[in-house]
């Protein structure tokens, strides 16, 4: 199913390329960093964002393939347009040492099993749950935004040598983490991966 795109974002996305070279970049990351800058108007996303694009290659199969979906919050799952999602957080509560945010990330690991995409946007506590479990993801989308404990989790997620994608400063949020994720159902699939 092809993907109508808008006059408006066409022409948006003709003044963000007059302003940042993505030209050298790999297919695959260059799409997450320019639907990413896109979504948030904020060129500093191209130097802030980290990814490896061979990851990137194998969580792209695996989305086509139809791998579960898993949101942190339901505004990252609200963000992603062409994919139904996991979100647990409703019936997540929070306990000692737990916020619902992380109980919501062990619920939905319970329910998904390995080989999910995980998209984590607003709690740097459901990213610290997710590398505390041995969820064998597809990709996390590591993007919690905020001055506590973001910057950290998401060092975390990099040193791990889990699939990732995630950027080095406070910022991040549901919008970038779902525009992240949706860079990859847009971008077409190649045949060698719908042979394989």
């Amino acid at each position: 199913m092809n993907r109508v795109v808008h006059p408006i974002e066409v022409e948006s996305y003709r003044r963000m390329r007059a302003r940042l070279d993505t030209s050298h970049l790999p297919p695959l990351t260059r799409a997450v960093v320019e639907r990413v800058v896109h979504s948030a108007a904020d060129l500093d996303y191209a130097s802030d964002l980290v990814m490896d694009e061979s990851s990137l290659e194998k969580a792209h199969a695996a989305l086509h393939a139809g791998a579960p979906v898993v949101t942190d919050v339901e505004m990252v799952a609200a963000g992603i347009t062409r994919r139904e999602t996991v979100c647990r957080l409703r019936d997540a509560v929070a306990g000692p040492g737990l916020t619902r945010s992380a109980h919501a990330i062990r619920l939905a690991h319970e329910q998904v099993g390995p080989g999910a995409l995980w998209v984590i946007g607003n709690a740097p506590t459901a990213l610290e749950e997710l590398l505390a479990l041995d969820v064998s993801p597809a990709l996390v989308i590591g993007l919690p935004v905020g001055f506590v404990g973001a910057v950290e989790s998401k060092a975390a997620l990099r040193e791990s040598g889990l699939p990732a994608v995630s950027n080095v400063s406070e910022k991040g949020g549901s919008a970038v983490a779902s525009a992240a994720l949706n860079a990859l159902l847009y971008h077409p699939v190649s045949h060698s991966e719908e042979k394989s």
